[in-house]
């Protein structure tokens, strides 16, 4: 567990089938703090989210319900996820209790769609601090670079590539991936050296 931008904690659970970490993120924030796409969390992880507190648990995509449960027992907090996604979701056997919409605000985010590898996917903006959270939109690897899942797992690639062009947009200065390693400086640079790959 490790503070990668400041009030940002990440804490990672290993996955050797992909050769990356998974990620999960808890954002502290003065109207409540924000979990993000919850993996495996440790002791450690667990009572820094007691103690700290949990106003919503956000999975930004139907394949990211991870470890919400948990997390939603140990603070309370309600899990919310874009109504796209949601029925593959309590299919897995998360409860869902709140839906995120494009354009809505979570702590200092702003609901972003990113649609393509699933239809709900969805990314975080923190505009003020330039800061992006994503799902699968994208990966953080090879690390200090970013790239695409295999287009046999998406619904829609030619949708999700236009999503990833619409975050280069946003010209974020960190990004923060549900997968691989974060990027914490010339986030913008990374997306567009990745869409020039397109």
């Amino acid at each position: 567990m490790d503070e990668v931008v400041d009030g940002i904690v990440r804490w990672t659970w290993p996955s050797p089938a992909h050769g990356y970490d998974f990620n999960g993120w808890f954002v502290r924030h003065p109207d409540g703090n924000v979990c993000v796409n919850p993996v495996e969390p440790s002791e450690p992880v667990l009572a820094l989210l007691a103690r700290e507190g949990v106003a919503r648990i956000v999975l930004t995509n139907r394949n990211h319900t991870r470890h919400a449960a948990r997390v939603r027992e140990c603070t309370g907090a309600p899990i919310a996820i874009h109504p796209a996604d949601a029925p593959h979701a309590r299919a897995q056997g998360t409860g869902i209790d709140a839906a995120l919409a494009v354009g809505d605000r979570v702590g200092p985010f702003v609901v972003i769609g990113a649609p393509g590898k699933s239809p709900g996917e969805v990314a975080l903006h923190d505009p003020a601090r330039r800061v992006l959270v994503v799902g699968d939109a994208v990966i953080g690897n090879p690390p200090g670079r970013l790239s695409l899942l295999r287009d046999a797992v998406m619904d829609d690639p030619a949708r999700l590539r236009e999503s990833v062009r619409a975050l280069a947009a946003l010209e974020p200065a960190v990004l923060l991936p549900g997968d691989g390693v974060p990027i914490l400086r010339d986030a913008a640079a990374r997306l567009r050296e990745l869409v020039a790959t397109f």
